[in-house]
């Protein structure tokens, strides 16, 4: 069997980063003779996977490509890798699905919106690592979400994702049958990140559960979509419930990706702002200018953990 490649199955949910290697629970991809990436236009049979990749240990995925390209800017700056303000290439220019940038050992990647498309990423992500033989690789999703209780700006590390019933699991339909997967994530790397930002003292930042959701709007309860079948008072309701189950944020990709994390034995993280407090109302009105500051708040935070770990790897 190849070195890093495991066939059980690994539906315990375990959190546990003891293995360095990326698992892949594929038995069928050893009878391969290529693997095509199709959705990031790379292969192994067109691409040296372990000379293009092989040195990364920081993964960042975010919805936009453009947010991904500037944060990629942004950490270039922070490590001393280079000028910022350069151009850095896209990977996958070939596709216009999904946008990705390494700088150093970091690898900057677009997931898009909703479970979907980032289910879609990690897969072939995973696999490109795998294929890579990366090892001791942390994954840090940075985004944007909606708040409970909370001020718009604030940070939410993520504790573990729940669905619309504040569940901590991930449900999807194989062969006709529901499988059920833990969305729990790395408690020591929450806490690390939480460290960071205590020593930034630029932002409030918190730990909580984040509510992941199939969709923006009926989904999110929301009273501003084009459908709407209940009630404001049960929309507040509702929220409510979830602010006392512990939920602290709403956006549509956590569940599925701390899902698919824990499976590849993945350290993983969420890392998102509020751009707007959802029981005080649904629509984000703040003004451009300061949505820009609010998004560069994930990435400001993450890159001082991925400078923090690089310096103290140095030392050792």
């Amino acid at each position: 069997m190849t070195p890093g490649f495991t066939t059980e199955k690994r539906e315990d949910g375990s959190t546990s980063s003891k293995n360095s290697c990326v698992h892949l629970s594929n038995p069928h991809l050893q009878k391969m003779k290529e693997d095509i990436l199709y959705h990031l236009d790379l292969g192994t049979g067109t691409h040296d996977f372990p000379a293009l990749f092989g040195d990364i240990k920081f993964v960042c995925v975010g919805g936009s490509p453009s947010r991904m390209k500037a944060f990629s800017k942004y950490i270039t700056g922070e490590l001393g890798l280079g000028d910022p303000n350069a151009d850095v290439p896209n990977i996958c220019a070939g596709t216009d699905r999904y946008a990705m940038y390494k700088v150093g050992p970091v690898l900057s990647v677009s997931h898009g919106m909703g479970i979907p498309s980032i289910s879609i990423l990690l897969h072939e992500l995973i696999k490109l690592l795998y294929h890579s033989k990366c090892s001791d690789v942390t994954i840090i999703r940075i985004g944007t979400s909606g708040g409970i209780g909370l001020e718009p700006g604030s940070v939410v590390i993520t504790s573990q994702a729940v669905d619309a019933s504040f569940k901590p699991q991930f449900e999807q339909i194989i062969l006709g049958k529901t499988v059920v997967r833990s969305t729990q994530l790395d408690g020591e790397l929450a806490q690390k990140l939480m460290e960071c930002s205590q020593e930034m003292q630029e932002f409030k930042t918190v730990v909580g559960s984040t509510m992941c959701t199939l969709d923006f709007y009926e989904g999110q309860a929301r009273l501003d979509g084009a459908f709407c079948f209940y009630t404001e008072e049960e929309k507040l309701q509702y929220l409510q419930a979830a602010f006392e189950a512990g939920v602290r944020n709403i956006e549509m990709e956590s569940s599925v990706f701390a899902a698919m994390c824990n499976l590849s034995g993945l350290q993983a993280a969420v890392v998102c702002v509020t751009l707007l407090n959802r029981l005080e109302g649904d629509q984000i009105s703040s003004s451009h200018d300061v949505l820009v500051e609010y998004q560069q708040r994930p990435q400001k935070l993450v890159s001082r953990f991925i400078k923090n770990r690089l310096e103290k790897s140095k030392a050792l």
